[in-house]
């Protein structure tokens, strides 16, 4: 009995965690914003997981201090099979974890195969490192973490 009782104990303070964080507006069911997930990292309230490939956070920059577990890898995004494992032996399942790409696309499905997982308290940061392409054919040019000031560096 003391088992489930400490079960339903760690299940509570789970569920007033996610539970504040969405109520806050820092968090909603689609992600958090750029600067909701810089504020929440920066607080220790969580951990920025970057899932974009080696060679992207090498050429492109990527955000000091998070946590590098590729969604898909190489050129080619072959899918990475270990996604799932790397991320809990990176981070664990018992932190609130927010999953940074490059526009948003491929960290959302991560967030997804997460959850499928057992993950409860991970979240897509909308909008991505680059932000979305627009009609130059360009990103970075209206939004995402680089265009929001955010903090970053390149190697």
């Amino acid at each position: 009995m003391g088992a489930t009782l400490q079960n339903s104990s760690v299940a509570h303070a789970h569920d007033q965690k996610h539970g504040a964080l969405l109520a806050s507006g820092a968090i909603t069911e689609d992600g958090v914003s750029p600067q909701a997930a810089w504020n929440l990292v920066s607080n220790g309230q969580a951990v920025l997981v970057d899932v974009r490939t080696a060679e992207e956070r090498t050429f492109v920059g990527y955000v000091p201090d998070s946590v590098h577990v590729p969604w898909a890898t190489g050129t080619s995004l072959t899918r990475n099979p270990r996604f799932v494992r790397e991320l809990e032996s990176k981070v664990g399942k018992d932190k609130t974890i927010l999953l940074l790409c490059r526009s948003g696309k491929r960290s959302a499905l991560a967030a997804e195969a997460a959850k499928k997982a057992g993950f409860t308290d991970v979240f897509n940061v909308l909008e991505g490192f680059e932000g979305e392409i627009d009609a130059q054919q360009h990103r970075g040019g209206a939004d995402g973490w680089r265009y929001r000031g955010l903090p970053w560096v390149q190697s």
